[in-house]
């Protein structure tokens, strides 16, 4: 089996949790609350300063150029067309300009965000692509059943699915897992473990941020 897919065992409930949330469920079923779509995409958006903080440190800190390419590339992502949906999201959603640049942070937002700052201090690369790895591979998880209805939602439900899914982001989630497979093979003990918690508390966190979203 590899690395991270045992990982991802060893945090399954939590997995589970999080990429079979009713959020998404209703998200992709078109009935999901408005004001509860406000709130997360005013939420989720505060993560991009600190997520992109955190994937320049990975790219710094990857063994090769062939290994901090495609991280390079999805930067490029994150920073246009993902930035541009949440930009054209709160327009039609009408989310006041205070939620857009300062909202009120949940708590699971405010400890993601921690955790990716420390992932990034930590100077390992392990640790980096263990937080990115979770992100990115839970957020394909919980879309990609969904693919087919995407033509029938309103678009800030559909394109955010379509940001998710296709052959392209489906790389980049198996670029972070070939990634984190081999650091993970080749740390040591003590690092192994460290990754090991890296990667479970990112997925109790992607469970408990869908959780406070939705209630």
């Amino acid at each position: 089996m590899r690395p991270s897919e045992q990982l991802k065992q060893n945090s399954i409930e939590d997995w589970n949790n999080a990429t079979n949330h009713p959020f998404t469920t209703e998200l992709a079923k078109n009935s999901l609350s408005l004001d509860k779509m406000r709130l997360y995409l005013a939420q989720d958006y505060t993560f991009i300063d600190n997520f992109v903080r955190l994937a320049s440190s990975a790219i710094h800190h990857a063994p090769t150029l062939a290994d901090r390419l495609p991280l390079a590339r999805f930067l490029g992502i994150l920073a246009g067309p993902e930035n541009t949906y949440f930009q054209r999201s709160f327009e039609i959603l009408k989310v006041s300009l205070s939620d857009q640049e300062n909202p009120t942070l949940l708590k699971p937002t405010s400890d993601f965000q921690s955790l990716m700052l420390k992932a990034a201090k930590s100077g390992e690369y392990g640790n980096m692509v263990a937080v990115l790895c979770v992100a990115e591979w839970s957020y394909l998880s919980w879309a990609q059943p969904f693919v087919k209805s995407v033509e029938s939602l309103s678009f800030y439900f559909s394109e955010w699915i379509s940001l998710h899914t296709g052959e392209y982001f489906e790389s980049v989630v198996e670029h972070l897992r070939t990634q984190l497979d081999t650091s993970f093979d080749n740390a040591d003990v003590t690092k192994k473990e460290t990754i090991k918690e890296y990667f479970m508390q990112a997925v109790l966190l992607e469970k408990q941020f869908f959780d406070a979203c939705y209630k």
